[in-house]
């Protein structure tokens, strides 16, 4: 798969019938009947996912069909009007963001955060503020212990721009730097906070087709060395068909679809969701392109 190096499905995948969640209690990431409304509006109607350690999972569907809000439920950023947000079968809904990214959840987001003042050392080191457990009086005098912590830091946060070819670069300002990179950029931040599961909003935004296929193995690769599971939205379709094991899609806040790319590809309703009906008869599958 695009220079993936082969790697098994979770095992209860090859037995589950097409189009139905597994387990919430075998799942890294659950959510049960999740959903979000803002006054009249149902953002979130009911959302029932299980995502499964080791893999890479898929959220895709129309704009405006729930994938960012279902996002923000997960991460602490909004709270679910009914149902439930479960880690490893413990419900985490109703904590605040920085709790849950301790418990091993990360995310990037659909419009860039970062800081552009700072360089993009800066901006990785502050993924990694959680580690710094010097206390205040050695911060303040510089002993020896507070600065070889900071070395210490400063080498992992090198590290991790290095695996993204952006070391050379690590003195120069956040905001300088082309979309692309800057979204690369995000991405080396989250994974300095050693996340579980990571959590990847549109990350191909604004990319080339190159620099898209770039992608496509660089969060295959980081899957890999870092043992993640990843749970990612993207609009481009073609990318994550290559990319995930496994896809749900959302159409104005409801799963209509769940299962591999092969069969989600084909599914009736997601044709009809994406094409208004056009492609049902004869036509190509959705996401036969680059």
């Amino acid at each position: 798969m695009n220079g993936r190096t082969p790697r098994p499905k979770p095992s209860s995948t090859s037995s589950q019938p097409a189009g139905q969640s597994l387990p919430a209690d075998q799942a890294l990431l659950a959510t049960d009947r999740l959903s979000c409304r803002f006054g009249g509006l149902v953002a979130v109607n009911q959302v029932d996912l299980a995502v499964m350690e080791g893999e890479i999972f898929g959220l895709i569907g129309p704009n405006g069909a729930g994938k960012t809000t279902l996002f923000n439920l997960i991460s602490g950023l909004g709270a679910p009007s009914d149902g439930r947000v479960l880690w490893r079968g413990e419900a985490i809904h109703g904590l605040d963001p920085a709790r849950i990214n301790r418990l091993g959840i990360a995310r990037t987001f659909q419009n860039l955060r970062l800081f552009s003042s700072l360089s993009l050392l800066e901006n990785v080191l502050v993924g990694l503020h959680h580690r710094a457990r010097t206390p205040l009086a050695a911060a303040l005098l510089g002993s020896a212990g507070f600065r070889r912590q900071q070395r210490q830091l400063r080498q992992e946060a090198l590290a991790l721009l290095e695996l993204f070819d952006l070391a050379d670069q690590a003195g120069r300002p956040a905001g300088s730097l082309a979309y692309g990179d800057r979204r690369r950029v995000e991405i080396a931040r989250a994974l300095a906070t050693q996340p579980k599961l990571l959590l990847l909003d549109e990350p191909a935004a604004g990319m080339n087709p190159a620099e898209k296929d770039g992608l496509c193995e660089l969060i295959s690769r980081l899957r890999d060395r870092f043992s993640l599971t990843v749970l990612i939205i993207e609009h481009h379709v073609p990318l994550m068909m290559r990319l995930c094991d496994r896809l749900a899609v959302l159409n104005f806040g409801e799963r209509i679809a769940l299962g591999t790319p092969a069969e989600v590809r084909r599914n009736p309703q997601v044709i009809e969701a994406y094409l208004g009906g056009q492609g049902t008869a004869g036509g190509p599958p959705l996401g036969g392109g680059r």
